[in-house]
């Protein structure tokens, strides 16, 4: 069943002083960022909405998610996943409908997204109570979904290698291989935890992380290898983040709670097995947080390799956030690789405020889209509402860097 819920639709586009963007063909040479709309709000029917993620189908919908829970604003609260739908980059949404729905008071949670290279599949995995996980489809572009499949076959995989008591992947989307041998190939971060309730937030800790993988279009799920357990030099690692590098390998962006405070680093040939140990990218300053990352181009055509990476970058505040060492969520920075990572020359603040968890989508015509949490009443800490914002590269780099349509690349 599927229900809808009453938030209510915004039309308004809000823009924050930067020119609007014409409707050509290829990227607009003048800087574009604008906040378009407030897409989710927890209003009286939920305690908060958290948890984003951002998809565009090849029909230029832009399909975001989140989580709506209920009775409190904790990851074990009773969770609905929802679902808005925009056909016109962000500036209207269609009515809210629950794709996922709470059951026995169990969360639902950790909707995880990939626009299939056929053109017109949507695949999704989500957990409940963390100890199943599912896969629905849409294939009319996100306006019907399938009967849950539950594919929690592929993390009962693991057990002889680690016994887990606690499933999820992502949250957000996820990769479809383009490349090489695997091409068609699904790759789901995902992470595993054996809780330890003597530690705090215990019921998340310690972890481990991995991947899931389909080859053959969602039918059937396989485990890829435990990419690293905690250590005494990786602490908790998940929440994980994929892309595509332009050689065809898999990079893994890692979130941790190692004392660096820096994102980790990853490699794979197949986006499954042989990992690379992962290494401290210091760069990417990580408050303990999720981020995003999504390829803005390629060199496929000649063009440049283009990747985006977004989260809270608060190390100039160093306070702690909770008895954890975690820093605050604010701050929230995009930054810009030309190597596939290897450095991320640009960078520009989207939110000073407080943000935390976010996605990212890009559009055909080069338009960054950013959808994240955000909260600005002091007394609800947690109670967040889903925004989005979307900028060009022109706005990102000061016009040193307008793209090129023919380079451009979901």
């Amino acid at each position: 069943m599927k229900y809808f819920l009453s938030f209510l639709t915004i039309g308004t586009l809000l823009l924050s002083g930067c020119r609007t963007a014409k409707n050509t063909a290829g990227p607009s040479q003048e800087p574009v960022f604008e906040i378009t709309a407030t897409v989710f709000d927890p209003g009286t029917t939920y305690a908060t909405t958290r948890i984003p993620a951002l998809v565009m189908t090849a029909k230029g919908t832009l399909l975001a998610f989140c989580e709506a829970r209920v009775n409190n604003t904790g990851d074990w609260a009773d969770i609905d996943i929802v679902m808005r739908r925009s056909t016109d980059g962000g500036k209207t949404w269609e009515d809210n409908v629950v794709i996922a729905a709470r059951e026995n008071k169990r969360p639902t949670s950790n909707c995880t997204p990939i626009v299939d290279r056929d053109g017109k599949t949507i695949h999704v995995l989500y957990q409940r109570n963390y100890s199943n996980c599912f896969y629905v489809r849409s294939t009319d572009d996100g306006k019907t979904w399938s009967a849950p499949s539950d594919i929690t076959n592929a993390f009962e995989q693991f057990r002889p290698e680690y016994n887990w008591k606690v499933l999820a992947p992502g949250p957000g989307h996820a990769i479809q291989l383009q490349k090489g041998a695997h091409a068609g190939r699904l790759v789901v971060p995902v992470w595993l935890c054996e809780p330890n309730p003597k530690i705090p937030g215990g019921d998340h800790r310690p972890s481990c992380i991995a991947t899931v993988y389909s080859d053959d279009l969602g039918k059937t799920w396989k485990r890829g290898d435990i990419i690293t357990n905690t250590t005494a030099e990786i602490k908790n690692p998940s929440e994980h983040v994929a892309i595509e590098t332009t050689d065809g390998r898999v990079m893994l962006n890692i979130r941790t709670e190692s004392e660096p405070h820096r994102r980790m680093v990853a490699y794979s040939a197949d986006g499954a097995t042989g990992w690379t140990k992962p290494a401290f990218d210091d760069e990417l300053f990580d408050p303990v947080c999720m981020a995003s990352l999504i390829r803005v181009s390629s060199t496929d055509k000649g063009g440049k390799s283009r990747i985006a990476f977004v989260n809270p970058d608060s190390e100039n505040d160093p306070e702690p956030m909770n008895n954890r060492g975690n820093r605050k969520r604010q701050n929230l920075t995009v930054k810009l690789s030309y190597d596939d990572g290897q450095s991320w020359p640009v960078k520009k603040v989207i939110d000073p405020g407080k943000a935390g968890y976010s996605d990212l989508a890009v559009g055909p015509d080069g338009m960054i889209y950013c959808l994240y949490e955000t909260n600005e009443a002091e007394k609800q800490s947690w109670r967040y509402r889903v925004v989005l914002k979307r900028f060009n590269l022109a706005w990102l780099t000061d016009q040193k860097d307008t793209g090129n349509v023919a380079t451009l690349t979901k």
